[in-house]
């Protein structure tokens, strides 16, 4: 057995952590691999060239440093640019998109699809995966799996589509099996040669663990995320690193808080909701604007929002949907003092209209905003939810790479 055999059995039980810092930017060089893994140099170093063997990253041999500088310069670790890739896709109110996506959260090819979604998911989910399909014989990736984000709250373990409110799907929906299925019809195998199972979750929770790794929520022990996509509003938790996800799949429904008890009725029958009140429906209706079929809502809201935002109509309905919104932020975070908040879709919009009006709110409102301030920012992400989605795939990848790749 030879002397990098040797550190690299001693050091497979990083060769997953050490790629999740990699996919993650926390290790950009061989030394602060070695450092954050607490390992040898010798042992990072064969577990760097594992990873590069597997098609994973690249390990630049001309090292990073400048002439002069003490000590031994490192070597830089980036992500294999033709290495495999994650099927990841979003079904919403308009249509439907597909992505592929790297290491690292980049999207490396994406096809939308404009569609009225049919009552049986399965007939949106094989639409999805066929455009998938293409974007992978067109690249000529390898495939490590396949992420789903919906509209809905997702069941674990079962993977059904609780309460997909904006679109036709009846309530239980097996979104995850007919994923699967229609990923097998397509003969979409993963990198290990096998069949793929399918993985989904809410668009809302997958965006927000895209943030946290790859985004405006870097960082964060506690981050909460609101967004509201092209229907409604969804929010989660991210608590050290992992979606906080309740028992069964379903927490944070934070588009049922009521910000106006005297609003019209919600989906959930309630009034006033945060879900009806600040979407862009909501916006739409509020500056007086009738929807087109021309562009799905959440694009003709922004347009809205950033070419007539001078506009009397425009700015009154900004302002009233910055202060709901605001109202149900506050007492979110009376309720889960989170350390920073991201805000997605329209309400990254309104937060750029209006940040200090936003914030206002947020600190009159809530205990812990009063006492010193939480850090509300624009998720920077433009496709969030598919980057979640392919979080998802990656996750076995992340965990054991040897394994996931049929390398073990």
């Amino acid at each position: 057995m030879t002397q990098t055999r040797t550190r690299l059995e001693r050091g497979r039980g990083a060769l997953g952590p050490a790629l999740a810092l990699v996919h993650t930017g926390r290790a950009p060089t061989r030394a602060v691999l070695t450092t954050e893994l607490g390992v040898t140099r010798a042992t990072a170093g064969a577990v760097a060239a594992e990873l590069e063997a597997l098609g994973l990253i690249e390990v630049d041999a001309r090292p990073l440093g400048s002439a002069g500088a003490q000590g031994r310069p490192s070597h830089r670790l980036a992500i294999a640019p033709r290495g495999p890739v994650a099927l990841a896709a979003q079904v919403h109110a308009d249509g439907f998109r597909a992505a592929l996506v790297g290491l690292g959260g980049a999207i490396v090819a994406t096809a939308p699809g404009r569609m009225t979604v049919p009552a049986d998911p399965a007939h949106v989910l094989d639409a999805v995966v066929e455009a998938g399909a293409e974007l992978l014989r067109e690249t000529g990736r390898r495939c490590v799996g396949a992420g789903l984000a919906v509209p809905s709250a997702v069941a674990e373990p079962e993977g059904t589509a609780l309460n997909p409110l904006h679109i036709a799907w009846p309530a239980g929906a097996p979104v995850r099996e007919h994923f699967t299925r229609s990923l097998a019809a397509a003969g979409i195998r993963g990198a290990d040669g096998e069949p793929l199972t399918g993985h989904a979750g809410n668009d809302i929770n997958l965006a927000a663990l895209a943030e946290h790794r790859h985004g405006a929520g870097r960082g964060a022990q506690h981050l909460l995320c609101v967004a509201t996509g092209h229907r409604g509003v969804g929010g989660a938790l991210v608590l050290d690193g992992r979606l906080h996800t309740g028992s069964a799949g379903l927490a944070l429904e934070v588009g049922h808080l009521t910000v106006n008890p005297e609003g019209p009725p919600c989906h959930c029958g309630s009034r006033g909701c945060l879900d009806i009140e600040a979407d862009p429906l909501a916006f739409l209706g509020t500056a007086g604007r009738d929807p087109g079929p021309e562009s799905s809502l959440l694009q003709q809201a922004r347009d809205l929002i950033r070419g007539d935002y001078a506009e009397p109509s425009v700015r009154a309905a900004a302002e009233q949907l910055i202060d709901r919104l605001g109202l149900g932020l506050a007492g979110l975070v009376n309720i889960l003092n989170p350390d920073r908040i991201i805000l997605g879709g329209l309400h990254r919009e309104l937060l750029e209209a209006d940040p200090e009006r936003l914030r206002a709110v947020v600190a009159e409102r809530s205990l812990w905003g009063r006492s010193g301030g939480v850090p509300i920012l624009p998720c920077t992400l433009d496709h969030g939810s598919l980057v979640g989605a392919a979080e998802l795939a990656w996750q076995p990848v992340l965990d054991d790479p040897l394994a996931a790749l049929g390398a073990a």
